[in-house]
């Protein structure tokens, strides 16, 4: 069977076409950088955080879950350094007033992307061109905080209005335009644009509660928010997303040796629990130029998209950088005292940082397949001799399947009657359908059109078996079990499925 590389429109078509993945707010036209969970979704979804989850805190004795609030006193956000840092270069289009990250923008002289530091006159020089109109016309490169700011409390739109202006103004001696500003000041807060620090600031709270031996390390799934310039790729940078990280408190003394079975736990996951193919895989050692301001060391775990290789996850030392500057911000110690020598420091961290929908597109990515399949693989009883006939005649047809590892497949089984207008099949299929989702749950039901469209439908959604009730299951209790990807259809006995 011949198969074909899947490309992203492929991957974006299966997922609203199945009930996977929708543009956000899809009814009002949509908007950018946000997408939505449909049914099938969210359960895949759901299987790829629980197995994280179940991975990396459930099955270790030295790993412990949080979940902190998505918005935060706001000194975290300077302790951290993401006040004065998270940002990416802006630069505007004079001639369409398009706004891009400048850093995605191609050097028409190398063919590659120009780098963070990249100049409104090396743009212009360069003659690149804006990805909207065509024309090279830049205006200055501008630093462009990333961070969603909100409003905390009791403050009104007026008081918001009232504090710019005043800001304009180089300042007034209004009473209400300085009570204004005041209580805009007081209240901004961000919405979080990554977990790790509710982590850190979480830190002091698990030792002392729960003083756990070192090393060891805190979790969290959850919501972060970025006001991406250019969201793009599908589901891989958008403005709304989730992540799933870990920090690994360590002795400064060991992190070298710490950081390398970490390392070794990320491939295991992704390639034997995720099922992500090893070649598809590929570290890479980011250089000291590239890598964040509070890391020592830094290797991105890249995956062969339809888009092209990029990062999955990444791990990272991070020393005792937001330790530190946690301590200096609170005044208060984040000390550890060792339990067998009482010798007191401030751990360093390791970082492991992953990000759900990247998985998402990874794993989906792995499983589409398209194959070309000769057109009588598979009969269907119920066709008409014309249709049958026609079909016949065609040399081959194109099957889409996904093929999820069952551990991820939203559903496991699908249970069908051969003919859904035979009460007596329907009946006996309702009786294994229900017998079948007691035990394992994740079951569906589909009687809709005839049994090679059934079985088209459960390829595409990823469906490792089907499950069809027949005339001779009413005589023998035997079912016909079809399996997804070889499509091979076996009698197995209803109590052995």
């Amino acid at each position: 069977m011949a198969e074909k590389t899947v490309n992203l429109d492929d991957l974006v078509s299966l997922c609203k076409r199945r009930g996977f993945i929708f543009p956000g707010s899809d009814v009002y036209g949509g908007m950018a950088g946000t997408w939505d969970y449909g049914p099938l979704g969210v359960m895949l979804k759901r299987k790829i955080m629980q197995t994280w989850w179940k991975y990396w805190v459930e099955d270790r004795e030295d790993m412990f879950g949080v979940d902190a609030a998505i918005i935060m006193n706001p000194k975290t956000w300077v302790a951290s350094g993401h006040t004065a840092t998270f940002s990416d270069p802006l630069v505007e289009c004079g001639s369409c007033h398009g706004r891009f990250r400048a850093d995605k923008i191609v050097d028409p002289k190398t063919g590659k992307n120009f780098d963070a530091t990249v100049t409104k006159e090396q743009l212009n020089s360069d003659g690149a061109k804006c990805p909207t109109c065509g024309k090279t016309d830049w205006g200055e490169v501008r630093p462009f905080n990333m961070m969603f700011s909100t409003h905390v409390g009791a403050v009104l739109p007026e008081d918001i209005a009232e504090s710019a202006n005043d800001s304009k103004s180089k300042g007034s001696t209004a009473p209400e335009s300085a009570n204004a500003k005041k209580l805009v000041n007081n209240s901004t807060a961000y919405l979080r644009p990554e977990t790790a620090q509710g982590i850190f600031t979480n830190y002091k709270n698990v030792v002392d509660t729960l003083y756990p031996d070192l090393p060891f390390g805190l979790a969290q799934q959850g919501k972060a928010f970025r006001n991406e310039i250019s969201p793009r790729d599908f589901v891989f940078r958008s403005r709304e997303f989730e992540q799933m990280e870990i920090e690994y408190f360590v002795n400064p003394e060991t992190w070298e040796e710490n950081f390398e079975k970490l390392l070794m736990s990320v491939h295991d996951f992704l390639e034997n629990v995720i099922g992500l193919p090893a070649s598809s895989l590929h570290e890479e050692e980011v250089a000291p130029e590239g890598r964040a301001h509070y890391s020592k060391r830094t290797i991105d775990m890249n995956f062969d998209y339809p888009i092209g290789s990029d990062e999955i996850m990444g791990i990272a030392y991070r020393t005792d950088f937001d330790l530190g500057n946690i301590a200096r911000e609170s005044g208060k110690k984040m000390e550890y005292r060792d339990k067998t020598t009482g010798k007191v420091f401030t751990p360093h961290v390791i970082e492991p940082s992953f990000g759900v929908e990247r998985l998402i597109m990874a794993v989906l990515t792995t499983a589409y397949t398209e194959e070309e399949i000769p057109a009588k693989t598979e009969s269907d009883t119920t066709e008409s001799a014309d249709f049958a006939q026609a079909k016949s005649s065609a040399k081959s047809e194109t099957r889409i399947v996904l093929k999820l590892p069952e551990n991820l497949a939203p559903y496991r089984f699908c249970v069908s009657p051969l003919l859904k207008n035979k009460p007596e099949l329907v009946e006996k299929a309702k009786a294994v359908y229900a017998q079948l989702r007691k035990k394992y749950g994740n079951v569906t039901w589909d009687d809709s059109g005839n049994i090679g469209k059934r079985y088209r439908k459960q390829d595409e959604i990823g469906t490792p078996k089907c499950v069809v009730i027949d005339f001779d299951t009413l005589t023998d209790d035997t079912v016909t079990v079809r399996d997804r990807d070889t499509m091979e259809q076996t009698r197995v006995k209803i109590e052995e499925l």
